[in-house]
């Protein structure tokens, strides 16, 4: 597996990245649940998962992405185009690729907060590797989704911009990219508190 690989796969799911770490840190307000709890007793998913949050994530995730788009465009027509970085399908394919992508993300976060309090794993408390993988399983099947039916009006995006090699370091280095921005986010959060 070369470098090229490991670029191409983090490239493609960076808006997912920036994504679920935007609803976190511009999230607040209002429960997705309306602090309704399920037939066990306990919460649907959580104060954790806002509105605000689902929706600025993705606003930001899809910004980001947008704009890793253009830079793709240039980067492949200069001395970069060995990196063969995806544009995720160029305007207007890219709307609906980086939206799945980013809603992926964040509702495949949502899916595993509710499977979290069904096992009875409290807000904050770790589910290895269910917290760390969860967005990118998301992302990977929302953008599926979204690329079949684009795929009936043009080009099949997914499997042009995911091998089962990017998918294998997907799996592989976002749970250790994971843990440690959340151990720098508990530092930094500890020492805010002091």
């Amino acid at each position: 597996m070369s470098y090229e690989i490991i670029v191409q796969a983090l490239w493609i799911i960076l808006p997912a990245y920036i994504a679920n770490a935007s609803a976190v840190l511009v999230g607040g307000g209002t429960a997705i649940d309306f602090g309704k709890k399920w037939k066990d007793g306990r919460r649907i998913f959580g104060d954790g998962k806002t509105w605000r949050g689902l929706i600025s994530g993705a606003f930001v995730g899809m910004t980001a992405g947008f704009g890793f788009s253009i830079v793709a465009i240039y980067a492949n027509d200069s001395d970069f185009a060995f990196l063969e970085l995806s544009d995720f399908g160029r305007f207007p394919i890219m709307i609906p690729i980086i939206g799945s992508i980013c809603f992926g993300a964040l509702f495949g976060d949502i899916t595993e907060s509710f499977l979290k309090r069904r096992v009875g794993k409290d807000r904050g408390e770790d589910w290895i590797p269910f917290d760390q993988l969860d967005f990118i399983v998301g992302a990977l099947i929302l953008s599926f989704i979204v690329a079949i039916i684009i795929q009936l009006f043009t080009s099949y995006w997914f499997f042009d911009g995911f091998t089962v090699w990017h998918i294998f370091v997907l799996v592989i280095v976002t749970p250790f990219i994971h843990i440690f921005t959340n151990f720098i986010h508990k530092k930094i959060r500890a020492k805010n508190i002091k």
